[in-house]
C-alpha cells in the first residue's frame, strides 16, 4: 500500500491562518477605516467637556465627506501639529542618544571575555528590570517627586530661582520625559546589541588581537559594521515608538502638553480630538504613519551596507 503523503505546505498555510486573521480585524481593518474617516467632517457631538465619557444624553454625529480638507486644516499654521511633531521628536532624542550611548557601552563590556565581569546574570536583570515595569507607574513616581511641594522640589527650587518645580519648566519637562525613556528602554537595547555581539565570530576579533589592533580599533572597525542590521532595527522601531509617544508626557504634564505646549505629542493631539473631531484625529494618525514610513526607508537605506559592497565589488572588476 502506498502511504499518503502529508502536505507540509497545507498546515503550514493552517498555523499561519490565525496570525493573519487576527492582523486583518485589528490592524489593518482599523488602518483602512482611519484612512476613509480622514477624509470625512466626522464630529461626535456628546454636549461635554473632555469626551463625555459616561454621558448618557443624546449623542450628536456629523458624517460628510470633504476630501483633503481635514489635511490641510491639520498642517495650517493655526494647528499645532508641527509644534507637536517637533516636540515628539524632540523629546525622543533627548532619551534615545544616551539610550544607544549606555547600551552600546553595557553590550561591549558583558560580551567581552577578557573583562571577565562576574555576576553577569544579575546585572543583566537589574538593568532590563526597568523596562518590565509600565511607563505610566514610572511617569507617576516622577510627577510625585518632581511637581510642587515633592520629595525633590526643595533641591530643584533653587536651581530654577523661583518658585517653580522642574516640570514647570520646558527644557525640565522635555529632559524629564526623555530620562524616563532613556531609562524604560536602555536594558531592551542592551539585550538586543548583547544577542548582535555575540553572534560575531570570535576568530575576527582573535586575528585582530594577533594583529595588534586596540579596543578602541577593534570595536569601529570589526563590532559595529557586523552588528549594523540590528542597529538599524533598534533605531526603526526606536523612532516609530517615540512618534507613538504619549503616556509618559500626558501623566507628567495632566495632558495639556505644557509649559506652553512644548511638552505636547502627535498622539496627545489625536486624544484631544477623539470625539471633537474624529476626521482630523484620522488625518493626524495617516500624518504619522507616512512620517514613519518614510523615516524608516530612510533609515534603512542609509544603514544598508549592500551598496557599498557592490560598488566596491565594480571597483575590482574594473
Amino acid at each position: 500500500m502506498k502511504r499518503k503523503s502529508v502536505s507540509y505546505a497545507k498546515w503550514g498555510y493552517i498555523f499561519l491562518a490565525p496570525f493573519f486573521i487576527v492582523y486583518c480585524i485589528f490592524s489593518l481593518y482599523p488602518l483602512i477605516s482611519t484612512f476613509y474617516n480622514s477624509f470625512m467632517d466626522y464630529v461626535i457631538d456628546r454636549s461635554t467637556v473632555g469626551g463625555g465619557w459616561g454621558n448618557k444624553g443624546t449623542v450628536e454625529q456629523t458624517i460628510k465627506f470633504i476630501g483633503l480638507q481635514n489635511y490641510k486644516d491639520a498642517l495650517s499654521s493655526n494647528e499645532t501639529l508641527v509644534q507637536s511633531f517637533w516636540n515628539t521628536v524632540i523629546m525622543w532624542i533627548i532619551g534615545f542618544i544616551p539610550q544607544i550611548a549606555v547600551s552600546l557601552i553595557l553590550a561591549t563590556w558583558f560580551t567581552d571575555l577578557r573583562l571577565k565581569i562576574k555576576a553577569q546574570g544579575f546585572f543583566k536583570t537589574v538593568i532590563y528590570l526597568p523596562n518590565v515595569i509600565m511607563a505610566s507607574a514610572v511617569a507617576f513616581l516622577f510627577t510625585c517627586l518632581l511637581s510642587k511641594n515633592g520629595a525633590l522640589y526643595g533641591f530643584f527650587e533653587p536651581l530654577a530661582g523661583k518658585d517653580l518645580s522642574l516640570l514647570d519648566k520646558v527644557w525640565g519637562a522635555r529632559g524629564t520625559v526623555g530620562f524616563i525613556n532613556f531609562l524604560l528602554w536602555y536594558g531592551n537595547t542592551t539585550i538586543l546589541l548583547m544577542a548582535a555581539i555575540m553572534g560575531i565570530d570570535p576568530g575576527l576579533y582573535e586575528a585582530a588581537q594577533i594583529d595588534g589592533a586596540s579596543p578602541s580599533q577593534t570595536f569601529w572597525k570589526i563590532t559595529m559594521p557586523l552588528i549594523r542590521p540590528i542597529l538599524s532595527f533598534v533605531l526603526v522601531t526606536s523612532m516609530i515608538g517615540g512618534l507613538q509617544m504619549y503616556d509618559v508626557p500626558a501623566l507628567l504634564t495632566k495632558d495639556n502638553g505644557n509649559p506652553s505646549g512644548k511638552v505636547m505629542t502627535l498622539i496627545m493631539e489625536i486624544q484631544q480630538r477623539k470625539d471633537s473631531d474624529v476626521g482630523k484625529a484620522c488625518a493626524v494618525c495617516i500624518i504619522i504613519f507616512i512620517i514613519s514610513a518614510i523615516l524608516g526607508v530612510i533609515t534603512m537605506v542609509g544603514l544598508d551596507d549592500t551598496r557599498e559592497k557592490k560598488k566596491k565589488k565594480r571597483r575590482k572588476a574594473a
